[in-house]
């Protein structure tokens, strides 16, 4: 990127919040892959004289939201109408909170950065269409599934504070495993209940001239965020070295091309004709019910982060991939406080561990603490190798089955036999007169051809430490 260029990014995240229920009805939040329209009624669908009712686990999670992205709660809030057609929004306007929202002034660290949080404020969604080719210009007709609509959701928007798009990449990345951590959503991008606006100008650094503001949507993970981002800033500074004005206006990320297009020109507050909703009152908060919540929140992952750092001795890269998901951070501690090696542990998590999720998908791996523990006492009294160990680890992972019976079944356990390695040892040296002579005329990276003959003669279960011992004496004479 041009040092002369800056970006100034700011976004706006929806979060589908882990309700039970809708915002405003009974109907089930839960809709993902349902059948359309089937998790429905008169309320989210906007039938008129159907009056709406908060749902008082929104708040809740909202306040976790807000409290985990240290913001200030505020007692009061209140609902809006934002006024606007689209087809898949049948009441003709989408109830949220624009004035009066739940929270405001937070904060999240990226790097070192404090990103700041504008203010985060429930609102419902709106349904989806279904179009019949791949996109809405390409289609000869749309459905509209109305399962989504009143489906809860928590915008949280940021100040334009963001300066990378690898920046905005890692805030996405931190802000999920915060709202996994308290539970307060599932953060699947891919199943929409997390979703990204970006909001991108440009600084010219000489000149000091911005740019106009552009939006971008349809980014569906966190990569396409970033490239998404990416590919913006250069087109904007394209149109700027070139004294070209910049259109404001929302424009579209497209995966085939990898490339953003124009959808429509940019709305501006005014034209939502926001108003106050009439058939919600003004909700009011309980100190103690807020403080309550904020002192319910688990260890979150910047603690922890540190914690692992210091306690387990980790480097910041290592501890982070354990920290990112709840599950896997909770499972390494419990290993750790078997094994006591934190370090050891770190390691076979982060390669055998996570290569067999990668490889067979972590519904298919099933390993519990006292696997570590029987496999590392294996390696620590000598009955297999490391190398004995990642392949015992792996079938133990598959087949439900714990080490020892693996290596007892397949006769894996390691030959330490000094006399019996001797004379093998002694047998390859004799076969390979050469190679010999070649060793002990200084080349000295031959030492692992005679080691690799032994171990292949024992079928790999020589004790490694034992092999080189008994070679160092034979060809070196120590």
């Amino acid at each position: 990127m041009d040092n002369r260029y800056k970006p100034v990014i700011g976004l706006e995240i929806h979060v589908q919040l882990n309700t039970k229920t809708k915002a405003f009805c009974d109907c089930s939040a839960e809709v993902f892959d349902l059948e359309p329209n089937s998790s429905i009624c008169p309320i989210c669908t906007g039938h008129p004289g159907t009056l709406p009712v908060p749902s008082g686990e929104m708040f809740k999670l909202g306040i976790k939201v807000a409290s985990a992205l240290n913001c200030q709660i505020n007692l009061y809030s209140r609902f809006d109408r934002k006024n606007y057609f689209y087809p898949d929004l049948p009441k003709g306007y989408q109830i949220t909170q624009f004035f009066h929202p739940l929270a405001e002034f937070g904060w999240l660290e990226v790097n070192g950065k404090k990103v700041h949080i504008r203010r985060i404020h429930l609102e419902e969604d709106a349904g989806k269409l279904i179009h019949s080719g791949d996109s809405i210009t390409e289609s000869d007709y749309s459905l509209v599934d109305m399962n989504r609509c009143g489906v809860p959701l928590a915008e949280i928007v940021t100040e334009p504070d963001i300066e990378s798009p690898e920046q905005a990449r890692v805030f996405m990345e931190k802000l999920r495993a915060i709202l996994r951590y308290i539970d307060a959503s599932t953060g699947d991008m891919e199943k929409g209940a997390m979703r990204c606006d970006a909001n991108i100008s440009v600084v010219d650094t000489v000149t000091g001239k911005q740019s106009n503001k552009v939006e971008v949507k349809n980014m569906n993970s966190f990569k396409f965020v970033e490239k998404a981002l990416e590919y913006e800033f250069e087109r904007i500074i394209g149109l700027m070295e070139n004294e070209q004005e910049v259109d404001r206006e929302t424009r579209g990320w497209n995966l085939a091309t990898k490339s953003t297009v124009s959808m429509r020109s940019k709305e501006e507050a005014h034209d939502y004709r926001y108003f106050p909703e009439p058939d919600i009152p003004p909700v009011l908060l309980d100190s103690e019910y807020v403080e309550k919540i904020k002192q319910s929140l688990p260890e979150l992952p910047d603690k922890r982060l540190k914690r692992f750092m210091e306690s387990y001795k980790l480097p910041e890269r290592d501890a982070w991939t354990l920290v990112e998901d709840k599950q896997i951070a909770d499972f390494f501690e419990e290993v750790v406080s078997q094994t006591k090696e934190p370090k050891e542990t770190a390691n076979w998590f982060l390669t055998e561990y996570f290569r067999l999720i990668g490889e067979h998908g972590e519904d298919k791996i099933h390993v519990t603490s006292r696997h570590f523990v029987e496999l590392f006492r294996l390696m620590k009294d000598g009955k297999i190798s490391r190398n004995m160990a990642k392949e015992v680890f792996q079938e133990s992972a598959l087949s439900r089955k714990m080490p020892a019976e693996i290596v007892k079944e397949k006769g894996l356990e390691q030959v330490d036999d000094s006399k019996l390695i001797e004379e093998i040892a002694k047998k390859v040296i004799e076969n390979h007169p050469k190679e010999v002579e070649t060793f002990r005329s200084g080349k000295e990276g031959l030492f692992g051809f005679f080691v690799g003959q032994v171990m292949k003669e024992t079928r790999g279960k020589a004790n490694p430490k034992v092999v080189n011992e008994i070679l160092d004496k034979l060809l070196r004479g120590s």
